[in-house]
């Protein structure tokens, strides 16, 4: 079986990185967990000298283990501050493979990527002032789905961007990787000097592909240096610009290059009368540019096959889809005292439920027991081990996502009632087939005659709501503000909570009932609009859907009020609106 030049690829970036780590960046190896990435890793490791560091960076890692500071054991045994070196410091001269880049910390992704250009780590903590080489490369492991990607940032400074999932375990094999040549190219690396036309055509290539980043030029050169030396060339000759170009460049175009086709499409038309008449002055100007010219369209064309079909559209969509998820269904973020994920600790004291982080105390004491311990001594001739003050004490600090709940606000009034009844039992039934997955709640409150009533309290049992809704019957006129009024009341009980309210208002925005239960449209239209002020002022997340056969202003104008998103859909059933919520609700 021979290798298929993918793979031959994925293999060669491993080879370039091994040579050099730092310079140019790192990998981001878009794969899922399984034996072709594997593959691919335990390649890399065969390339990398054996005594330099290879560290992994776990998900949830604490500043402390990151960064270094305090080796608390070390400073409790020995009564004088002890440092502590931290992952980015133990990886100086190695790689640094990160799981899950995908759903890094941001804190993480800022210390990643500042010890990256700095090349150093700076601990301002605990007081002690260090400052650590942290010179290495990253492989960041991507496991995330097609809305999910790692940090712009980290992947913006990692040369190399694979994706091993469109590789099946028999379209890969073992390569044989030589460590004495990985070695000898370290060697001869700094040796390696780039041409100012080679870093031109590199620049071209870039701007031509739709790459803004500043970086990627650099990277590919790095790359085109690593492949010189990693093939025992003194000097970058035309197929290391070529491969850079086509492991770095390709996979960040954004639009295909075609700046070939307008240079040669437009001359012919006005130039053969001029040709006849200054023939060597022609010549001279057109050998030039073609010589200048000759480098970068190697590289576009090593480029475009890099490049598989539908790589932009892909790009494209995958980007689109992952700014809308940037804004996400889930519950804001809240702070906790008693669960949630840690995001650090805070000097405090034990009240209110608040939970002592133990360790972090132990670290504010440490660097002070010499001081305590001499007197302490000379207050009673003896002191304890360990002293710990009221200053010392740490609160340990969470921080958790709120809890869903999407109110359903359905207009019951008219002789279309029963049609839009319909559609908002199937929109709630098909709403909460999700709701395990995604830990939301539905409620439903209903209008009509001159009252409204929470047909639905908050839940997730889908028997629950399918007996709340069935027998709701339709007509009357449309108390439009006592629906809000109740709507709001909900909602505002649910945020008390702690929880997220999302507000879908099914209506056609025609009021005719006042707050007091008279008749009368104006004034049943100045209660529906104070009343849909209330979510304005409160910021509750809302979202108007008209109903009405034929949407008319009235609707447009009280979603305007609430601040709210307006959806007209006239001719919907339960499918396309349980589409509309989810798409207005991200």
């Amino acid at each position: 079986m021979s290798i298929s030049p993918a793979w031959s690829d994925a293999v060669t970036a491993a080879q370039l990185f091994a040579v050099d780590p730092v310079g140019t960046g790192g990998v981001l190896l878009r794969s899922r967990a399984g034996p072709v990435r594997d593959r691919w890793l335990a390649t890399l490791r065969a390339a990398l000298p054996p005594d330099r560091p290879y560290r992994n960076l776990p998900l949830h890692i604490a500043d402390g283990r990151l960064l270094g500071g305090l080796d608390l054991s070390a400073t409790l045994l020995a009564g004088r501050p002890v440092a502590e070196r931290g992952l980015l410091a133990e990886a100086d001269g190695g790689v640094l493979v990160v799981a899950m880049a995908e759903r890094m910390q941001s804190s993480t992704n800022v210390y990643l990527t500042a010890a990256m250009d700095a090349q150093e780590t700076a601990v301002e903590r605990d007081g002690l002032s260090l400052r650590m080489p942290a010179r290495f490369g990253v492989v960041a492991l991507d496991e995330g789905l097609e809305d999910e990607f790692a940090p712009a940032g980290l992947r913006d400074r990692l040369g190399f961007h694979l994706d091993l999932d469109q590789f099946a375990w028999r379209d890969t094999e073992d390569f044989p990787v030589q460590l004495d040549d990985i070695m000898s190219a370290r060697a001869r690396l700094s040796s390696i000097k780039v041409e100012s036309a080679q870093i031109e055509a590199i620049c071209t290539a870039a701007a031509a592909l739709g790459i803004i980043s500043l970086r990627a030029p650099l990277l590919a050169i790095r790359a085109a240096r690593a492949s010189a030396a990693l093939f025992d060339r003194v000097i970058i000759e035309q197929d290391d610009i070529t491969l850079a170009a086509r492991l770095v460049l390709a996979p960040r175009a954004t639009v295909f290059p075609q700046a070939d086709q307008p240079d040669e499409a437009e001359p012919p038309p006005p130039e053969p009368p001029p040709e006849d008449n200054s023939e060597d002055n022609n010549d001279q100007e057109q050998q030039t540019p073609d010589i200048d010219k000759a480098l970068d369209e190697v590289i576009l064309a090593a480029v475009k096959a890099a490049m598989p079909p539908g790589v932009l559209e892909a790009l494209r969509a995958s980007a689109g889809r992952a700014r809308a998820r940037s804004a996400g269904k889930a519950g804001e973020l809240q702070k906790s005292k008693k669960r949630g994920r840690p995001t650090g600790s805070v000097r405090g004291e034990l009240r209110d439920g608040s939970k002592l982080n133990v360790i972090e105390t132990l670290r504010a004491a440490a660097p002070w027991q010499p001081l305590r311990r001499r007197q302490a001594e000379g207050r009673s001739g003896s002191a304890p081990r360990i002293l710990v003050e009221k200053d010392d004490f740490r609160i340990a600090r969470f921080k958790q996502r709120t809890e869903t709940i999407t109110i359903f606000v359905v207009d019951a009034s008219g002789s279309a009632a029963l049609h839009r009844l319909a559609e908002a039992k199937g929109a709630v039934e098909l709403l909460l087939a999700d709701c395990y997955v995604r830990r939301d709640q539905v409620a439903m409150i209903a209008f009509r005659g001159s009252i409204a009533e929470i047909l639905l309290p908050p839940t997730r049992s889908l028997a629950r709501a399918k007996r709340s809704l069935a027998g709701l019957p339709g007509g009357g006129g449309t108390p439009l503000a006592a629906g809000l009024d109740a709507a709001f009341m909900l909602a505002d009980s649910i945020k008390r909570k702690g929880q997220t309210p999302t507000v879908i208002v099914l209506t056609d925005g025609r009021a005719n009932i006042a707050r007091d239960g008279a008749p009368g449209r104006p004034q049943a239209e100045e209660d529906a609009k104070a009343s849909a002020r209330q979510f304005r002022v409160a910021a509750i997340n809302s979202v108007v859907i008209d109903m009405s056969p034929r949407p008319g202003p009235q609707a447009e104008a009280f979603a305007k009020e609430m601040d709210a998103r307006y959806l007209p859909m006239p001719y919907a059933d339960a499918n396309v609106l349980a589409k509309a919520v989810t798409a207005a609700t991200r």
